[in-house]
């Protein structure tokens, strides 16, 4: 790993893939990164116009991920690419990130991090192992005023927690338009390749992930229901908890993508003793404070009040929008700067490290894992989070 930019490999993405695309802008953000190869599908000819348009060379658009991964181990450091950003369905993960790694590569992954936990703490353990750097991309922890409402509760405002209320709305399921094709819907429900969780597994889990990240507290147990409300879809299409909180925080989780005319309606409510903090992602830049003995507060980001941890993922001053790039960017940049420290024999700072990485994985699917367990009782029963 040189001076120049850091060189950047992808798995998936082509075609009419949402989020590859989006992870390439948000890895160039920073011009610190450049995506020299990919395969970007398993037909090829997707593969291949999709790199052309993204201006890889055409010896480096490869037909299949062993080849790619393979072949840029054989190239010299100075010609390979440095990591790989993998953003494929939840299926196949694990065999691409576990062979990344024992190349030498290391890895951003698309969450649930794996299709499975057993595949989850087999990867925990070769990240390990090989001492290599996995960034996960919970999205939406990269936002500025997110990180300022954890270092904000962390420093005691809201003084002993209570409450969280953390809910993940979207309606663009609310039909099966997975029959139709031409979408994102397909492997997203369709169990053999999202795995046990639909609806839990890619949204539920931002939303969990987001209260124990601005929180500091992990849950404990929780009570769930799982639904599937489109006739025939053969997983959830909507979640709902109760959480127990490590701490003594109680929560309420609410996940659904068949909530008609929603678009991302990702918003969570923390509430303790002196007073509570509320966002919405779609009004990303604003967080509402609210207290028992005072007016309530608009704390708004870019402003030089913010805590050093919001203002080190801030780009530019207060009223200039910031959202769901930059905060996707944030992780990007974190990340090859603890790479880059790591070269360079340093430790990495505090803030490069403020990313989601392998342990934030194991998480996730311990939490898919207890949903369900719980979810698909129908006695209203509390299941301690599991953990193997």
């Amino acid at each position: 790993m040189g001076t120049g930019k850091l060189r950047m490999g992808m798995i998936g993405g082509g075609g009419n893939a949402m989020i590859g695309p989006v992870h390439l802008r948000a890895a160039l953000m920073e011009n610190d990164i450049e995506l020299v190869c990919g395969c970007f599908s398993r037909n090829y000819q997707t593969s291949l116009t999709t790199g052309q348009a993204w201006h890889v060379p055409e010896g480096r658009i490869y037909r299949d991920y062993k080849e790619m991964l393979e072949k840029e181990a054989a190239l010299p450091k100075g010609e390979r690419m440095d990591f790989v950003a993998i953003v494929t369905p939840n299926k196949v993960h694990y065999e691409q990130a576990a062979l990344a790694l024992d190349l030498g590569f290391d890895v951003v992954l698309d969450k649930p991090m794996t299709f499975s936990l057993e595949e989850a703490l087999k990867l925990q353990e070769k990240v390990e192992k090989t001492g290599l750097t996995l960034a996960l991309t919970h999205t939406y922890t990269g936002y500025p005023a997110v990180k300022e409402m954890k270092s904000r509760i962390a420093a005691g405002q809201l003084g002993k927690l209570r409450l969280v209320d953390v809910e993940y709305l979207q309606g663009w399921l609310s039909r099966r338009i997975e029959l139709e094709g031409g979408n994102n819907a397909g492997w997203r429900t369709d169990p053999n390749q999202s795995g046990k969780g639909g609806c839990v597994g890619d949204i539920g889990t931002h939303a969990w992930h987001l209260s124990e990240y601005i929180t500091g507290q992990q849950v404990t147990e929780l009570c769930a229901e799982l639904s599937a409300f489109v006739e025939g879809r053969p997983i959830d299409d909507d979640a709902t908890a109760l959480l127990h909180f490590a701490g003594g925080l109680h929560g309420v989780l609410h996940a659904s993508q068949v909530a008609t005319g929603q678009e991302n309606g990702l918003a969570i409510r923390i509430a303790g003793e002196l007073g509570s903090f509320e966002w919405h992602q779609m009004e990303p830049n604003t967080i509402i404070a609210r207290w028992a003995d005072r007016p309530a507060e608009i704390i708004r980001t870019g402003n030089g009040y913010m805590g050093s941890l919001a203002q080190w993922n801030t780009r530019v001053p207060g009223g200039h929008p910031e959202g769901y790039i930059e905060a996707f960017a944030n992780i990007y940049r974190n990340f090859s700067k603890t790479l880059r420290a790591k070269a360079a024999g340093e430790t990495p700072r505090p803030e490069y490290l403020d990313f989601p990485n392998v342990n934030d994985g194991v998480r996730g699917l311990q939490f898919i894992e207890t949903m369900v367990t719980s979810g698909y009782s129908r006695e209203g029963k509390w299941v301690k989070w599991i953990e193997e």
